[in-house]
């Protein structure tokens, strides 16, 4: 064993040198930034992102196959439907934007499908709970 060089008087002295150094960022520099701001940071960024309206990949590829493109007004009432249903308690909605009709998984703010008016003559929807016609 390699004994201690240096002699030391106390625990205390031992506990100063070794085990009270401050810790550095990867910048050698301390951290500005205290847990409790990243945290805040975090959660904004996450409260932020929960309130997109996401397309998911079958329903981008029926929106990109039919050359349906959505303009802001549309954008905004079909964003406006969904926080309408989330208001509701529906879990699974319908949302009718002029001659469109968007199945949307509400808790998740994703649309699950896209259809515009040629499809939706049928007028049959399965597996919603509910319907917002804007």
């Amino acid at each position: 064993m390699k004994p201690i060089t240096n002699q030391f008087k106390s625990i205390e002295q031992i506990t100063d040198q070794f085990l009270n150094q401050k810790s550095t960022g990867k910048a050698g520099k301390p951290a500005d930034i205290s847990f409790e701001e990243v945290l805040r940071q975090q959660q904004d960024l996450a409260a932020e992102q929960a309130t997109e309206l996401k397309f998911s990949r079958h329903a981008a590829s029926r929106l990109e196959s039919r050359g349906i493109n959505l303009s802001t007004e549309q954008s905004a009432r079909l964003e406006s439907g969904v926080e309408q249903a989330k208001a509701k308690g529906i879990n699974e909605s319908l949302v009718l934007v002029d001659s469109l009709a968007f199945i949307v998984n509400v808790p998740n703010r994703t649309v699950v499908t896209a259809m515009d008016q040629e499809e939706t003559n049928s007028n049959i929807f399965t597996n919603i709970d509910g319907a917002v016609i804007m």
